[in-house]
């Protein structure tokens, strides 16, 4: 990318590929770099690295499907996108959730809606109010 990267997060996963994507769909991320333990996905100024999570421990995580979101962290990635619905929909498909619209609520100058990607890691997409 041309615009220094200015921010960033680090996602351990079972599933490395299947999470990236989700990503790369959902956000609009772009995949940069993508080796066997790690993805590398950037939009302007931000970067997410999706890494594997050592076998031997994820052997030991069972991924539900739809996923177990996982509410008791810390930390929630947060996006912009241009809209909703259609995050919504490329969430679902691609293995993830976001709630629905009813549950959405306006912040700041955005509409904001608390979602989980396919392993159940929170995130929460913001979409500019016109």
């Amino acid at each position: 990318m041309s615009t220094p990267i200015t921010a960033g997060a680090v996602v351990f996963a079972k599933d490395v590929v299947r999470v990236s994507r989700f990503y790369a769909r959902v956000a609009g991320l772009e995949i940069v770099h993508e080796v066997a333990d790690h993805v590398v996905l950037e939009s302007e100024g931000y970067e997410l690295v999706v890494v594997a999570i050592p076998a031997e421990v994820a052997a030991r995580i069972v991924i539900e499907t739809p996923p177990q979101r996982r509410e008791n962290t810390a930390l929630k990635l947060v996006f912009w996108v241009d809209d909703l619905g259609e995050a919504r929909a490329a969430a679902r498909e691609a293995g993830g959730d976001l709630n629905p619209p009813d549950r959405e609520w306006n912040f700041q100058d955005t509409v904001a809606c608390d979602g989980c990607d396919p392993e159940g890691n929170m995130i929460q997409l913001r979409q500019l109010i016109d």
